[in-house]
């Protein structure tokens, strides 16, 4: 049996408090599986990271980490729905195992409480989704 390949995590850093507290949930549950860390400036670009790191072959799986936070305008609805149908795209089209750790929330004060470790820690989650899918995938594998 081969070894695993790490584990892909993806971190917008528009808001860097936040993007490290997601980091640490997710690097906490991903700590005795092999880490690589990508930044990018927004959640935006997060896709085009995930994409260009996947087609490498190089990950089991992939976790998204970062934030939006509603303002004045309609800019958080394009970037939220955009973003979100852009990762299910590639996770589906690509059989890409992958975790969804991008908060889309109305203020600071929610974005802190569920990047929290010792709160909602939303970045633990979605590694242990990640987790969970790269399982999913190989049960999948060996029946076939």
């Amino acid at each position: 049996m081969t070894a695993p390949k790490p584990i892909l995590v993806v971190e917008a850093r528009f808001y860097d408090k936040i993007a490290d507290d997601l980091f640490e949930g997710a690097s906490r549950v991903l700590r005795d599986r092999g880490v690589e860390r990508i930044a990018v400036p927004g959640v935006f670009e997060i896709p085009a990271a995930v994409k260009f790191a996947w087609d490498s072959g190089r990950y089991d799986g992939v976790v998204s980490l970062g934030c939006v936070i509603r303002g004045q305008t309609d800019h958080y609805e394009h970037i939220c729905r955009e973003v979100s149908r852009a990762l299910m795209d590639l996770s589906v089209q690509q059989g890409m195992p992958h975790g969804f750790g991008i908060l889309t929330c109305e203020n600071g004060e929610q974005a802190y409480e569920r990047a929290d470790v010792n709160k909602r820690d939303i970045g633990g989650r979605a590694a242990l989704a990640c987790l969970a899918m790269i399982e999913i995938r190989n049960r999948a594998a060996a029946r076939a």
